[in-house]
């Protein structure tokens, strides 16, 4: 009988993580295994995007605390030999779970947040992590971050030996597109206009940092005639154009809404900006380097500087600091770059890197 290996999301809703674990599950198929997405509600653009041969079974549950009870009752039937579960507090609901349905297979919780710094982690969170996390944790068979700076924060907030935490980064691939859809040349002839074309991509929520970035932008158009897109969106878009409108910002910003393949983008921009003042890891910064785009980003936790060594495969600026993102940004424009190390970079995030270290804690025989 094959292995069979369940991994449960909350959703295929357009998103890092999301993306992360389809990833994983095609490598998972592709070796062999026997794959089935675990998601709280069946609803998502990416549900596109599930790999041929990956079944998607719905726990039909709108909130996370009702998850407990269904997963309880998948686990008792269906029985998989691993389970992965992916963010906080859906990873402390799997290991719940396990734990009385009788789970005798390998479960790994996956955490991608900074427990130091996401706000989505409440305060109370936090006190019942430092108090019970040594509790909750050693239910499962293995924690994963997605970076060091997230091992830390669990050493930190939950107070995890760091012998018990795992670093294995996200797997990150990219199409390789690198035609614009019919509906974009119009948009795509402006921002081609200027003298440089940069490119932004994320939730618009207040970890991204896009207020900052269009702050820098006040101050970098007034220099040079520099469009930028912002790929992305979420509750802050009409207070984001609205900035954009008092600053001025309407001939060189353009909010374009999500795209599930901003492929195209990444490959004809002269730069990529991360402006965040918080990540897990920063998959986008890898997507940018795959197409050999360089990037200025935040020294943000967590994530950031691991992926671009300290600043060796990209420009490094404080957080929250319009001014240093408009003076980076303007050196980065004209600095020479070597895109094939950017490219050589991203290659070791590759999703084949990040199966295998996964399936050998899996252990499947």
């Amino acid at each position: 009988m094959s292995y069979q290996i369940s991994i449960l999301l909350p959703d295929l809703r357009i998103g890092g993580v999301e993306k992360v674990q389809l990833s994983l599950a095609e490598k998972f198929r592709n070796a062999g295994f026997l794959v089935k997405l675990l998601v709280m509600q069946r609803r998502g653009d990416l549900l596109q995007q599930v790999p041929q041969g990956v079944a998607v079974k719905s726990l039909n549950v709108a909130r996370i605390r009702e998850a407990w009870w269904p997963l309880h009752q998948y686990l008792r039937k269906e029985q998989p030999d691993a389970l992965l579960a992916a963010m906080w507090p859906l990873t402390g609901v799997a290991s719940v779970a396990c734990k009385t349905s009788g789970f005798n297979g390998t479960l790994i919780v996956s955490e991608h947040n900074d427990f130091r710094r996401a706000p989505a982690i409440t305060t109370f969170e936090r006190r019942l992590l430092r108090y019970l996390g040594r509790f909750i944790y050693p239910l499962t068979g293995h924690v994963v971050a997605v970076s060091q700076g997230v091992k830390d924060s669990l050493g930190e907030i939950a107070r995890l030996p760091s012998k018990s935490v795992k670093v294995i980064h996200n797997p990150i691939s990219v199409s390789g597109a690198t035609e614009f859809a019919e509906e974009d040349r119009h948009l795509v002839r402006w921002w081609q206009g200027g003298a440089a074309k940069l490119l932004a991509v994320g939730n618009l929520k207040r970890q991204k940092g896009f207020d900052v970035l269009l702050d820098a932008m006040s101050m970098v158009s007034a220099r040079l005639d520099v469009r930028l897109l912002i790929i992305g969106e979420g509750k802050l878009r009409a207070q984001l154009n609205a900035q954009c409108s008092r600053s001025g910002l309407g001939e060189y910003v353009r909010l374009v809404g999500a795209r599930p393949d901003p492929g195209p983008f990444y490959n004809d921009a002269d730069l990529f900006v991360l402006s965040s003042r918080w990540e897990g890891f920063g998959n986008v910064i890898v997507e940018s380097l795959a197409y050999g785009t360089p990037v200025v980003s935040t020294d943000c936790m967590s994530g950031p500087a691991e992926i671009l060594d300290n600043g060796r495969y990209g420009a490094l600026v404080s957080q929250d600091d319009p001014g240093a993102l408009a003076e980076m940004i303007l050196r980065q424009i004209t600095a020479p770059h070597d895109v094939e190390a950017l490219k050589k970079r991203a290659a070791e995030f590759s999703p084949e890197v990040a199966a295998n270290k996964y399936l050998t804690l899996f252990g499947p025989t």
